[in-house]
């Protein structure tokens, strides 16, 4: 591998990193990956379920949860097969195309996450601001729509990234900086010139992610002015508590990839594996959470988990 391109000698492998720097901790970090994969996968199962089983959650916001546990799934499924290959079985090199299709998913699925956040956003935004119109805005063909809008937006997005990558040669190490494959990490490669990798890597991260938030603060600006105007303050604590869940989604998606992002420019001389954490962090903290949240906050989600978990010990 080491001073040929791919130009001459076919793609190269990429070698995968676990821990660097916590060699010794790393029998830990299986067991805390174990419990995160398990909790995201068979949480945002069980609200699969029961969304499906529950007559009466059979509306557009719960359908936009469905979504986002679908999602979820692709992420952790994403990230499965490399993250147990590097920490369970060592082995920690993955072929180009490989690395280049897991690199889409990852990307694809974050990038669909932030597209759910923000319809889930506009549906708290009417059903508080125009509740009158909720069943005539969000039908269930809208909602179809939206969901499939924000899948296109995404893969319109993502589709081009394995291919700028394609046209460069790779002529160095190729060890990647975690136990999958992420662009901003494999652009750090090629020998080539990427200035076109960066400005488009940059655009398609403002254009979505930061679109997005901004969305969602104006939705959010826009139901805190209609709350204010309630004159109860038990009636607007009410209509606030539908929101916190969303609120909470919104919060421990975006803020996990701002510290990426900022550990990414401004971490340069920080030991690897704070990179490393983070991008677990943003990757494993999200589909871990988002059940656990919606299964405490919403209170038919909660309670049918609690008659499955009774007949299950009975």
């Amino acid at each position: 591998m080491g001073g040929d391109s791919h130009n001459s000698s076919g793609w190269p492998p990429f070698t995968l990193t676990g821990l660097p720097g916590l060699e010794a901790s790393q029998h830990w970090m299986i067991l805390l990956l174990g419990l995160l994969y398990t909790v995201s996968i068979v949480g945002n199962g069980l609200i699969l379920f029961i969304i499906k089983e529950e007559q009466s959650l059979h509306q557009p916001m719960y359908y936009f949860l469905s979504l986002l546990s679908v999602n979820d799934l692709g992420v952790s499924f994403s990230t499965l097969p490399t993250v147990l290959a590097t920490f369970c079985f060592h082995i920690r090199v993955i072929s180009f195309n490989s690395c280049m299709a897991q690199m889409f998913f990852i990307h694809f699925f974050s990038f669909i996450e932030s597209g759910i956040l923000l319809v889930m956003s506009f549906d708290r935004y009417v059903a508080i601001c125009h509740p009158l119109h909720y069943a005539t805005v969000l039908t269930e063909a809208r909602v179809v729509q939206m969901g499939m809008s924000a899948m296109v937006r995404s893969f319109c997005m993502i589709f081009p990234l394995p291919f700028l990558l394609l046209r460069l040669p790779f002529c160095k190490a190729n060890v990647l900086s975690h136990a999958y494959c992420l662009h901003p990490d494999l652009i750090r490669l090629p020998c080539g010139d990427i200035t076109i990798n960066n400005t488009f890597g940059l655009f398609i991260v403002i254009s979505t992610f930061g679109l997005d938030s901004a969305l969602i603060l104006l939705s959010y600006v826009l139901i805190l002015h209609s709350v204010l105007a309630i004159a109860s303050r038990e009636e607007r604590l009410k209509v606030l508590n539908t929101c916190v869940s969303h609120m909470c989604a919104v919060f421990i998606f975006y803020v996990p990839m701002v510290g990426v992002s900022m550990a990414a420019r401004y971490g340069r001389h920080a030991p690897p594996y704070v990179h490393t954490l983070m991008s677990l962090i943003y990757l494993f903290v999200p589909p871990m959470l988002n059940p656990v949240i919606y299964s405490i906050k919403t209170k038919e989600i909660r309670q049918k988990l609690c008659k499955i978990l009774l007949r299950m010990k009975f």
